[in-house]
């Protein structure tokens, strides 16, 4: 029994209608589109997932600002108007919680900006698609 046709050995299409050749390149055209489509999706899904986690990271840390600036932002204002007027201490405690927003931000913000929106392995392998349609290896 020999072996089938497979990357290394040549397909013997001398007894093959021109329309038979023409249908197995565009199923073999249609499968690799289809391939490379499902390569986009996943690779799309897997960048979707790292910003959907960023952007939750966001939504907690503002939200737990928000509690945080509330209930010590009270504390911290009463703690301070026992030693100075109560609108310098109010001004002292803005400026404090200021500094903390800006930090979570810059953090957030790193983490948006390494999402990659572009499926580098679908870019990758499309562009072999013209080298192995004039029968190049890649």
């Amino acid at each position: 029994m020999t072996p089938g046709p497979g990357p290394d050995r040549p397909v013997d299409v001398a007894d093959s209608s021109v329309g038979e050749l023409m249908s197995n390149v565009m199923k073999d055209l249609s499968t690799l589109v289809r391939q490379e489509m499902e390569l986009a999706k996943a690779e799309v899904k897997a960048e979707a997932g790292k910003a959907a986690k960023g952007a939750g990271m966001l939504g907690g840390a503002g939200f737990a600002g928000y509690m945080v600036v509330l209930f010590l932002s009270l504390a911290l204002w009463q703690g301070l108007a026992n030693v100075m007027d109560a609108g310098w201490a109010a001004l002292i405690v803005a400026v404090v919680w200021v500094i903390a927003g800006a930090v979570l931000y810059a953090t957030g913000r790193r983490e948006v900006r390494r999402i990659n929106p572009k499926p580098e392995r679908t870019v990758e392998t499309l562009q072999q698609v013209p080298d192995a349609l004039k029968g190049g290896r890649p």
